[in-house]
């Protein structure tokens, strides 16, 4: 069994009206690993959102997208990495991240949950926060009270290209991640999106 990544998780909300909101950021990063692999997330009840298998020279991961609501996104990847008795630190959930600029995107394991719901939900179902993530920048908007409403729309032209950006340049870590390298994975990332 590989010490890699087993499940990858990306993070937004269901539904047309979330699609292009910043909150969905988890999620354009899965659909673009689907584009460039040429593969599609389908429906699967028992794993509450879209599951699909990817296989990578030797490795093979799970794709999830919760379709259950940021808030209660603990649920499917509970319900999926237990079923394939997938350990916590080879889980990696993909997620938008306000305390990072537009363009930016960092790989970390375990730590906080930043106030980010999804990520709060997880640690909790999954009864640990020891799991990757990999944080695209979405920036913040200054005040705390603003936050709700920043994610749930849209980020301008301006940002979405930087977003789209930070995307193009983690997709290609999979490999890596795969298989295990973490700190090859964190060295070509870190060096590539520090804007």
């Amino acid at each position: 069994m590989s010490n890699g990544i087993q499940l990858v998780v990306g993070l937004g909300n269901p539904g047309p009206e979330h699609k292009a909101t910043r909150h969905n950021a988890g999620f354009w990063w899965l659909d673009e690993i689907c584009r460039i692999h040429g593969i599609a997330l389908v429906n699967e009840g028992k794993f509450f959102g879209r599951v699909s298998r990817l296989k990578l020279d030797t490795n093979e991961a799970w794709l999830l997208q919760p379709m259950t609501f940021m808030n209660a996104s603990g649920r499917a990847v509970a319900a999926l990495a237990g079923f394939y008795r997938i350990a916590p630190h080879n889980i990696l959930v993909v997620h938008d991240e306000l305390d990072l600029l537009p363009g930016s995107a960092k790989l970390k394991r375990g730590g906080g949950n930043g106030g980010h719901n999804g990520l709060k939900d997880i640690s909790a179902q999954l009864g640990t926060p020891d799991y990757w993530r990999l944080r695209l920048g979405i920036g913040h908007p200054g005040e705390k009270s603003a936050v709700i409403n920043y994610v749930l729309h849209p980020p301008t032209r301006e940002e979405n290209l930087l977003i789209t950006n930070a995307i193009d340049n983690s997709t290609g870590l999979l490999p890596l991640l795969l298989n295990g390298e973490f700190e090859a994975a964190m060295l070509k990332l870190h060096t590539k999106t520090s804007p």
